[in-house]
């Protein structure tokens, strides 16, 4: 196929997918989201799409699975990193989750949510001082998050630095 037949598929496809979104129409997404993968496997934004569906659907082995293909594919995307080390997280994988989350902050280091989810799985792992300084970068690249100040004031509170908190 043509660079410009693929971009033009590739066009059509994402407006496919993002009309199933807002109709709610989730299963017609991750398949127009599939079908871009067929046309250009190295679409990343498709992809972590995929991913994010997969996730919301319950196919947390699936979301995986796609996102582990993303960072194989394109090792240096932060954001696929990232959402990694989310579904880490969330099936309680601390250390991995961990080592997701401190290669997104490795390769974007303004990614506030990486910062706050390295913070989260450090406060569980129970390195609570590692953890302020994860917090901490949340809170500088994101002075308006109220979450990023709250997990940093309760950090400093178990910690006893309750000045601090």
């Amino acid at each position: 196929m043509s660079s410009i037949a693929t971009k033009l598929k590739l066009w059509w496809l994402n407006r496919q997918a993002n009309a199933a979104l807002i109709f709610k129409r989730n299963a017609q997404a991750i398949e127009s989201y599939r079908r871009m993968l067929t046309v250009d496997p190295s679409y990343d934004e498709a992809r972590i799409m995929l991913g994010n569906l997969l996730t919301e659907a319950g196919d947390h082995a699936g979301a995986a699975q796609e996102l582990d293909r993303l960072t194989q594919v394109n090792p240096g995307n932060a954001d696929g990193w990232f959402n990694l080390g989310f579904l880490h997280d969330k099936a309680e994988n601390i250390a991995e989750a961990e080592r997701c989350f401190r290669r997104a902050v490795q390769l974007k280091p303004t990614l506030d949510r990486a910062w706050y989810g390295l913070g989260l799985v450090l406060i569980r792992a129970g390195r609570l001082e590692e953890a302020v300084e994860a917090l901490k970068q949340n809170v500088k690249i994101q002075p308006f998050n109220p979450y990023g100040y709250y997990q940093l004031g309760m950090t400093y509170h178990h910690l006893g630095r309750s000045d601090e908190a």
